[in-house]
């Protein structure tokens, strides 16, 4: 005999697979991490880090898609227009979220399409001359370069690139005018300082932090509001009266907007515990990364502050991408 109550009760059974599918905690399914840079990179290294120990601790697969091209803005595409159910995210950089969209056409909008789950890590960048450059403090560089007819320039790694605006940024905060010499790309950047080509680079600490401790550069100041752990004997550059030159490689966790908020919790309380174990910071020191992990509450007006920065310096500094 069915009663009222076991109709019930039926009911209730039948119900309960949607009900539970719902209510499920995330991750139930393997997560796609989209880095917008080619496998290899600082970005990729960290991602595969996070992924790996991200795996490690939630049981369930989180893979790395590197989706490359248009200075990142391709991965970041692929993920506006992602499904915000926490399957698919973003491992971006501050040369994409922030910088990106004064100098490109981009084919989303990054303040609309994407949100921001925290930040993961910071690559402290650093000014570098070569060994046999006479100047051998920020001060007197800055010297040499207020000098008619000098004969100074640097190495730019890419046009727009953060380590390029870090040193437009330090340009216009001392009030120099420094001719670039353009290359493709970090390493190469990296070489003709080595091989005395131009004698100044600003770049991300993993590229050149194994030079400076050879000797064969001389590290004349880091970007950072605070010296950096990887390298604490060089001074910052507001320690040296430019407190408005700080630049960071950060590097982010965003997703889709509209990522219900307990997915955003739930993924930032992953990512902190991943990045701040004490296996991953040792991992990550090889890269010269420091774990950097922000909130989410925290987003917006970062997201906000960098922007801001970045608009007004590329307007001010008349910067263009060919």
């Amino acid at each position: 005999m069915i009663t009222r109550r076991s109709t019930l009760a039926l009911a209730g059974a039948i119900g309960l697979p949607a009900a539970a599918h719902a209510q499920e905690a995330w991750p139930s399914r393997p997560v796609t991490l989209v880095v917008p840079w080619a496998a290899g990179g600082s970005t990729d290294a960290v991602a595969r880090i996070l992924a790996q120990r991200l795996t490690q601790d939630t049981g369930r697969s989180f893979v790395v898609d590197n989706r490359t091209g248009a200075n990142g803005t391709i991965g970041f595409n692929s993920v506006a227009r992602a499904r915000p159910d926490g399957y698919t995210l973003l491992v971006s950089t501050v040369s994409t979220y922030a910088m990106a969209p004064w100098l490109y056409q981009l084919p989303y909008d990054n303040e609309r399409d994407l949100m921001g789950i925290g930040l993961l890590a910071a690559m402290p960048i650093i000014m570098v001359v070569n060994k046999d450059f006479p100047a051998r403090t920020l001060a007197e560089f800055v010297e040499m370069a207020r000098q008619p007819g000098h004969r100074i320039t640097y190495a730019n790694s890419g046009a727009g690139s953060s380590t390029h605006l870090a040193t437009e940024l330090f340009l216009q905060e001392a009030r120099l005018t420094i001719p670039d010499i353009g290359y493709r790309g970090g390493a190469p950047a990296v070489q003709a300082v080595l091989a005395n080509e131009t004698p100044m680079v600003f770049q991300a600490a993993s590229g050149i932090l194994p030079h400076i401790q050879s000797g064969a550069f001389r590290a004349l100041g880091v970007a950072s509001a605070q010296r950096s752990p990887l390298a604490p004997e060089i001074p910052t550059f507001a320690e040296q009266g430019f407190p408005g030159v700080i630049v960071e490689e950060h590097i982010a966790l965003q997703g889709p907007a509209g990522l219900p908020a307990e997915i955003v919790q739930r993924a930032h309380q992953a990512a902190k515990a991943a990045m701040e174990a004490a296996e991953t910071r040792q991992r990550l020191a090889t890269l010269a990364v420091v774990p950097t992990v922000t909130a989410p509450a925290a987003w917006p007006a970062y997201f906000a502050a960098e922007n801001a920065k970045w608009r007004d310096m590329i307007r001010a500094r008349n910067i263009r991408v060919q």
